[in-house]
Formats: structure tokens, C-alpha cells, sequence
């Protein structure tokens, strides 16, 4: 028997839900940085695994997409867990991780969709220790290049506590926004989050409290992160 399909977000997105919604109000409030100029590049992070950070950081660009003006582009930064080309339905190889190792033209690893104003950029296939990959002035290069192209590029990172590549990228980040899973992450652990973040020099919008009221869609597999730190 074949194995089952997970479904993409196309066949499963409604602009009229209340997923949606919500996400139009997230972009509105995450967009103005404070000196008043437009945060072309949003990051979303999460304190560990399982908290919905893929699932929304997904969703938000494919609602932002729809705005005919705007052309968005979602790239996965997470190299160890990569989901973006499950969810989307694009072929992995050639992604970030090879912009970042190997010097690719990012424009080059851009991927289209299905909606017109909306392009992907995988992650690539898995690497051993990446997160060297972002200790390198090359990170700030391909994230300038992709938002020079985009309108709003949103990062989807790994977790803040299990790794430390997510403190690479916030610098080179307008905004981060912290998903928070409702009833769920200790209080003490979003602190210690926020804690961190602002050590990194991250630019913290706003935290995303997730599944307050059961209406996110919740179809990832959350076994994350298990024992892949590697030290770092």
C-alpha cells in the first residue's frame, strides 16, 4: 500500500476562516517597525518543540499572498526539521542550505506555488552540524537579496532553546514573532525564551499565542526536535 499523502496547504487553506482572520490581524500588527518603516522580513520561533511555529508561519504567508500587492516569499530556515516542501508541495533539493554552504544565487532556490504571489524557498536536504551555516556573513547577503525581491519574506526558524541557529538569523531579522502554545509552555520557558532572544539582538514584534480557542489547524507531526543539538 502506498503510504498516505499528507495534504498541502492549498487543498486545505480557507480565506474565510477564522484562521485567517486572525492572520490578516497578525501581518497588520507585525508590519510597522518602530521607526514607522515596513518589516519586509518576519521570523517566527518557537521556545521548543511542538508549539505550531511551522503551521503558522506557513499560513501567514499564504494569507499575506493573497493581498494582490503583495508578493511573498517563505523560506525555511530550519535545516533540521525541514517541512516547507511537505507543506507546500515542492521538491526540497536546492534550498537554503546550499545559499548558505555553497554560494547559490538564492534567486535561484526560489520555488513557485500554485498562487501567484507566493514562492518558497526550501530548506535543501539535511546537513550534519548546520548550525554553522549561519555563522556567516553570507546569512545577511541571501536574506537581503530575498527581500529585495519580496515584499514580506517570513523565516520559519527552529526552535530558541533546543539550538542556537535561530540567534544567528534574528539579527538580520526586522521582526520576530514568538509562538507560544496555549495551556501548554511554562511560563518560566516563554521568559527564559524572550530572555534569549533579546541577548541575540532579536527584534522581538510580539508573541503568537496558539490554539487559544481551537481554531489553528494542527496536522504536523511535533516530534521534533529529539537528540540533534550536536552541542550547540
Amino acid at each position: 500500500m502506498a503510504p498516505r499523502r499528507e495534504p498541502t496547504i492549498f487543498e486545505r487553506y480557507d480565506g474565510e476562516s477564522p484562521v485567517a482572520t486572525e492572520l490578516r490581524r497578525l501581518y497588520h500588527n507585525a508590519r510597522r517597525g518602530v521607526d514607522g518603516r515596513e518589516n519586509r522580513t518576519v521570523l517566527l520561533t518557537s521556545s521548543n518543540r511542538g508549539e505550531g511555529k511551522s503551521t503558522i508561519a506557513s499560513y501567514l504567508a499564504m494569507t499575506v499572498a493573497q493581498f494582490p500587492s503583495k508578493k511573498v516569499l517563505l523560506v525555511d530556515a530550519d535545516l533540521r526539521r525541514p517541512r516547507a516542501h511537505r507543506i507546500f508541495g515542492v521538491n526540497n533539493p536546492l534550498g537554503l542550505k546550499d545559499c548558505l554552504a555553497e554560494g547559490i544565487d538564492p534567486m535561484t532556490a526560489v520555488k513557485r506555488t500554485p498562487v501567484e504571489n507566493l514562492h518558497v524557498v526550501t530548506a535543501g536536504e539535511r546537513v550534519e552540524q548546520p548550525g554553522r551555516l549561519f555563522e556567516s556573513e553570507r546569512l545577511a547577503e541571501v536574506v537581503d537579496k530575498l527581500a529585495f525581491y519580496h515584499d514580506l519574506v517570513v523565516v520559519d526558524s527552529a526552535p530558541v532553546l533546543p539550538v542556537s541557529d535561530t540567534l544567528f538569523l534574528c539579527p538580520v531579522i526586522d521582526a520576530v514573532l514568538l509562538v507560544v502554545l496555549a495551556g501548554v509552555t511554562p511560563r518560566e520557558v516563554v521568559h527564559r525564551t524572550r530572555a534569549v532572544l533579546d541577548d541575540s539582538g532579536a527584534r522581538v514584534a510580539g508573541v503568537v499565542l496558539n490554539n487559544a480557542s481551537r481554531v489553528l489547524p494542527y496536522y504536523y507531526d511535533y516530534r521534533y526536535y529529539q537528540s540533534e543539538s550536536g552541542g550547540e
